[in-house]
């Protein structure tokens, strides 16, 4: 990797990707451009959505909620935060958000160590619509996440 170097992203700055939890995400800071020390993405998501109860087996991941209302699950907790909350998850916990709120939701979404953009952008490149359970697993398992259960909007929490 080369030299890191100090960089501002503008505010409508990043390289956006179609993201997928029904908005698009937009990448702000990438293992290259942090020397693998972490990505930073903002993302858009539907009222309702959220991804499936995954893990990751290598990364910390933490949220900071910009605009809406979500839930978290984080094993066998529910965690609640509203527009302004800051939520961090271990790696190796089971966890996965919904956005409960009935506009779209803005996260600004963190992983250390950087590298969890490459299943953002394999994602992107996925045809729209439905996305095979198992297409997703594999994509998941290349960048160290485990698919362990259905998103929060198909439990009866």
């Amino acid at each position: 990797m080369s030299e890191v170097r100090s960089f501002v992203v503008p505010p409508s700055g990043g390289r956006l990707l179609r993201g997928p939890v029904g908005g698009p995400t937009i990448l702000k800071a990438t293992v290259d451009e942090t020397a693998g020390t972490l990505t930073v993405l903002e993302t858009e998501v539907a009222p309702l959505q959220g991804p499936p109860l995954h893990l990751h087996r290598r990364e910390d991941e933490f949220w900071y909620i910009l605009a809406g209302d979500f839930r978290f699950r984080a094993d066998d907790r529910i965690l609640t935060a509203p527009q302004g909350s800051f939520v961090f998850v271990p790696r190796g916990t089971r966890h996965c958000f919904q956005n409960v709120g009935s506009a779209i939701g803005r996260v600004l979404v963190g992983f250390t160590p950087g590298g969890m953009e490459r299943f953002f952008e394999a994602h992107a490149e996925l045809p729209p619509g439905p996305v095979d359970p198992e297409v997703y697993r594999a994509i998941a398992d290349r960048s160290f996440m485990v698919v362990a259960g259905p998103p929060l909007a198909e439990e009866s929490v």
